[in-house]
């Protein structure tokens, strides 16, 4: 990889170009683990070129595409330098990597990880928006890679399903530096990271999607309502008929009663949102074995729960305290055994993985892999096993499913 492609810590750039898609500035703050370099490759032979480095040299890559997640673990290490080897690490930032070429021929697109959700609706949407779309989320600078590696619901879920159920190939380049095809792949990975979470098993430079028909006939609403024109009721009438499938997902109505609490515990001091995606009916026509994202069949709703605050008030402990107090009031109320949960926005608290003789272990990425992927989570464990050494890691990293697991 050219030099000027690759940012030291000892360059002046360096700061700026990691910060560049940090989307949550608390990982900004003096403390954080920062990588050894990060690289912004130009084309895929940068990015062999960066895996082969790494591997040599014993640097794991953290892959990045729109810096969105919200764990930050495309950019940032949960542990120090001195407690653990992953911490030594490089940023891989592929937003040099975003062209998005539309074939309304046959109607799918090849899109590059780097690209964003945005660029991909607005390339689609100069070539035939009036007759194709893409189900895909609703942030517009989501970067593509992560957000269909980890499932991708939006507005169009119940008629067409998530991102990932449209994705019909990739470019993969793996632990090996091998730029590989769906078919070169094989058939587990390539099911794999369709939602499974692409940067476990390697670097997806780019995904041929399907496009979707646009229907003669489209329906948007919004219904503002405040507590005092009764939002309890509209909500405690809303779920049952919109929504069905993570973080938490509802699978149950919940009572007026259960509502009027929630809304004492947004009142709160310190409170945060609460975010509901409606799930209500058949999402798309796929079965949940047939990609990872296991949350169609049953679920109502997707709830997220959400904080902010500024350094300046420093009342960071105070807002993840709600968050955390508001997930265990929620408890009764959400899907058991497991309790579901959406990977792309993951949260360190359901768990982390332990590594043991230089191998993420099996069992303790169950305890967090069961709520993201239900029954689905064995069959991607067993998928890692077919990428060497494990080197794609991080603290939620699909482990292998080996022997010594």
């Amino acid at each position: 990889m050219p030099s000027q492609l690759v940012f030291p810590r000892s360059s002046p750039s360096f700061a700026s170009v990691l910060a560049s898609s940090i989307r949550n500035p608390k990982f900004m703050v003096p403390g954080t683990a920062r990588p050894l370099c990060v690289a912004t490759p130009a084309t895929a032979s940068h990015v062999q070129a960066a895996v082969l480095c790494g591997r040599r040299h014993g640097v794991r890559l953290r892959v990045r595409s729109g810096g969105h997640d919200l764990e930050g673990l495309s950019y940032r290490s949960a542990a120090r330098a001195d407690e653990d080897e992953d911490a030594a690490f490089a940023v891989l930032d592929l937003a040099g990597l975003r062209a998005v070429r539309v074939d309304v021929e046959t109607a799918t697109a090849w899109v590059d990880s780097g690209a964003t959700v945005g660029e991909l609706y607005y390339a689609v949407g100069r070539a035939r928006g009036d007759r194709l779309a893409f189900p895909a989320g609703l942030c517009p600078t989501i970067g593509v890679g992560g957000h269909l590696s980890g499932g991708g619901f939006g507005m169009l879920l119940r008629k067409y399903g998530v991102a990932a159920d449209h994705v019909v190939d990739a470019l993969l380049v793996d632990a090996r530096g091998r730029q590989l095809d769906r078919d070169a792949m094989g058939a587990d990975v390539f099911w794999a990271i369709r939602g499974g979470g692409g940067a476990s098993f390697g670097v997806v430079l780019s995904w041929q999607v399907r496009l979707v028909p646009v229907p003669p006939v489209v329906t948007a609403f919004k219904v503002p309502v405040s507590v005092d024109r009764g939002a309890v009721g509209v909500l405690t009438r809303w779920q049952t008929a919109a929504s069905k499938a993570t973080s938490d997902y509802v699978r149950q109505p919940l009572t007026r009663a259960a509502w009027a609490e929630i809304f004492a515990w947004l009142a709160k001091a310190n409170a945060g949102l609460m975010i509901l995606d409606p799930y209500g009916g058949r999402i798309g026509s796929v079965p949940e074995s047939d990609t990872p994202f296991p949350h169609r069949g049953g679920v109502l709703f997707n709830t997220q729960y959400m904080n902010f605050w500024s350094a300046a008030r420093g009342d960071a402990a105070a807002g993840t305290k709600w968050i955390r107090d508001m997930y265990a009031f929620m408890e009764p109320h959400v899907s058991k055994n497991p309790r579901e949960a959406y990977f792309n926005y993951r949260d360190l608290d359901l768990g982390q993985n332990v590594v043991v003789g230089n191998v993420s272990s099996y069992e303790a990425g169950k305890v967090w892999g069961e709520k993201y992927f239900e029954g689905n989570f064995r069959r991607l464990a067993m998928a890692k096993a077919q990428i060497p050494d494990d080197y794609f890691r991080n603290e939620q990293s699909i482990p292998p499913l080996v022997a010594s697991n």
